[in-house]
């Protein structure tokens, strides 16, 4: 051991050391501790470090203590405690036991001018990979079920109000019927249909001339005059009632019955 050593205030261990200079380390160590009165449970409390790891440093062991760095700390963490320069202890360690360059860093750690860097934490892409899946996933299928709505949904279409439709003839058409009529006293024959029950096609011809063909519906009325002869057709003349020159005439027929009638002057 050829390590030039520092002592602590302390004289009678500085005598001791001189005289065991040749000794190794760890026996070193032991031999200072018994010299400072201190038993290994001593030592372990004042310096938090386990009794077990003492016995082994005593034995010249430094292998469980973690590496160079946390050797070195353990003993910067003993020194003070047997009295010994911590220094005089780091070289003595490093001329027996350190196997490997010693970086800046580490030597920065050991005087306490940095700290031991912290491991560092890396996320891993697997969580993230899976995460961005379910959030794609509940993305595309709300789109879906947006899309099935709006395909499914049929518009409502109001639907308006439809006049009655016009009664159909389903019975059968009677021959046609003529009446001789006597003109009033301008000389014309003067024909009302009021469609008074219900709707009906009506076709009036006068004279040989079409005066109207069409509907009439219920409530509505239409008045024809002609000097010699008046045809009707009623597509239901149930429906309608007829006044001629005044006078209101019987029902030609029943609903839906269609009747032809033609009306002459005498």
């Amino acid at each position: 051991m050829t390590a030039e050593l520092h002592f602590a205030h302390n004289p009678c261990l500085r005598i001791f050391i001189e005289l065991r200079v040749d000794m190794p380390l760890g026996e070193f160590l032991r031999a200072a501790r018994e010299s400072a009165g201190l038993s290994i449970d001593e030592l372990a409390e004042s310096t938090s470090i386990r009794p077990g790891l003492i016995r082994e440093i005593e034995k010249n062991n430094f292998i469980h203590c973690g590496g160079d760095t946390y050797a070195r700390g353990h003993l910067r963490n003993i020194a003070p405690k047997i009295s010994v320069d911590s220094q005089t202890l780091i070289d003595l360690y490093n001329e027996e036991h350190s196997t490997e360059a010693r970086s800046i860093n580490d030597m920065l750690v050991e005087n306490n001018v940095t700290k031991l860097p912290k491991e560092r934490k890396t996320l891993s892409w697997k969580p993230l990979a899976i995460a961005s899946i379910v959030i794609l996933a509940a993305i595309a299928g709300g789109q879906i079920i947006i899309s099935n709505s709006e395909t499914m949904a049929t518009p409502t279409v109001s639907e308006s109000p439809t006049p009655p439709p016009v009664a159909t003839p389903t019975a059968d058409p009677t021959p046609i019927v003529e009446s001789t009529v006597s003109p009033d006293a301008s000389g014309e024959m003067k024909l009302t249909i009021a469609a008074t029950r219900g709707n009906s096609n009506i076709h009036v011809v006068a004279d040989g001339k079409n005066l109207f063909k069409g509907p009439i519906l219920q409530g509505d009325s239409k008045s024809f005059s002609a000097p010699t002869s008046i045809s009707i057709y009623l597509g239901s003349a149930g429906d309608l009632d007829l006044t001629l020159n005044g006078e209101a005439l019987a029902p030609l027929g029943e609903r839906n019955q269609e009747v032809r009638k033609t009306f002459k002057s005498k």
